[in-house]
């Protein structure tokens, strides 16, 4: 076994799963590379809607060259037979000689069934190999898995002073070209983006992903208790981009909008008088959405960030004042105490055109 070698091409399969991020819930996005005599002869990631997986893919590629070839896979191969055949099947099938697998599936119909099945047919099993990374890339899928929601990525563009738009409410445009590109490649990552019903009052956003050539646009849901909201630009754009209502029981104008939107989720209220949004979550994790990006408002961020619901944080950060006037980032927390405020760990950061992109993490 070459460690080194190992690395470098469960790297690849690392980085082909990441292509259909965002395009096949509510199955995991994963990558697969065939080797053979140091020669990549297959490469496969999941496709859209889930189906084929990364395995088939590969092994297409490959053909009968697949035999007595390492296969690596960035998530433990299926055992359970959905509208198509288990992948552990299809390995053994082709005559793999080795499997390193990056990390094993959470899903209970898997769980350390597929590694047993390759063993029991006689194929070398190596697993961890850049298991973090592995775990990192499918956090959405596993969130899903373990916690029954979707992973909640929270986006926000300020001021340097931490404000997200004028007094009037104008905030087009605070960040440069180059980091709103940024955001729809962001958007295209996630398998849906959330918006509260302020916002859709507020900037009759379209919310789809545009200037990068790509046809699949994410799930659109607006949160909005009372679905009181003309979303006139949403509304425009559901013949490529399905478009959900989340809302409360007594919403406004409940028929209308079932003509108007794909999918109605009714979600109870809080103790706070809004909606549940631990509820709201786990409906959409049922219906399979296994990553959101959240793109505001600040009452729908700082509700999330509250209830502990926000697992990463992305900000973008522009070079402009704009004054304690203008709109703050976040609504109100309820703070008494410095120490009770939500920390998160930086991840990442760096210049986009001429601003700063914050990643951040939930401790």
């Amino acid at each position: 076994m070459n460690f080194i070698a190992d690395k470098r091409y469960m790297s690849l399969a690392l980085s082909l799963g990441k292509r259909g991020q965002g395009n096949v819930w509510p199955n995991p996005s994963v990558g697969c590379v065939l080797v053979k005599r140091d020669r990549i002869i297959g490469r496969g990631w999941t496709q859209p809607g889930g189906r084929p997986h990364a395995e088939t893919m590969a092994l297409r590629q490959a053909g009968v060259a697949a035999k007595n070839a390492t296969a690596y896979i960035s998530l433990e191969p299926c055992v359970h037979q959905g509208e198509t055949g288990p992948c552990a099947d299809d390995l053994i099938s082709a005559g793999i000689e080795r499997c390193v697998v990056a990390t094993t599936d959470v899903d209970p119909r898997v769980s350390g069934r597929g590694l047993e099945k390759l063993k029991s047919a006689g194929i070398i099993v190596s697993i961890g190999c850049m298991e973090t990374e592995a775990k990192l890339s499918h956090r959405g899928f596993f969130k899903k898995v373990l916690d029954g929601r979707p992973r909640v990525t929270l986006k926000v563009a300020l001021s340097l002073d931490g404000r997200i738009g004028t007094q009037s409410g104008e905030s087009q445009w605070i960040t440069g070209p180059l980091a709103r590109r940024d955001v729809h490649a962001l958007r295209a990552s996630h398998d849906a983006v959330l918006i509260g019903g302020g916002t859709a009052r507020a900037d009759n956003p379209s919310l789809t992903v545009r200037g990068l050539g790509k046809s699949h646009q994410p799930v659109r849901i607006i949160a909005s208790k009372g679905l009181n909201f003309s979303g006139e630009a949403i509304k425009s754009n559901r013949s490529h981009a399905p478009l959900w209502l989340c809302h409360g029981a007594d919403a406004d104008n409940i028929d209308n909008w079932k003509k108007n939107s794909d999918k109605m989720l009714e979600v109870h209220n809080s103790v706070d008088g809004e909606l549940d949004l631990f509820e709201m979550l786990q409906k959409l994790g049922a219906e399979g959405i296994t990553s959101i990006l959240c793109e505001g408002g600040g009452a729908l961020g700082s509700s999330l960030i509250k209830a502990g619901l926000v697992d990463d944080l992305i900000v973008y950060s522009a070079g402009l004042v704009i004054g304690g006037d203008g709109l703050a980032s976040l609504g109100d927390l309820g703070l008494k105490k410095l120490g009770d405020g939500v920390r998160f760990s930086l991840i990442d950061q760096r210049t986009i055109g001429c601003d700063l992109r914050h990643h951040w993490r939930s401790n």
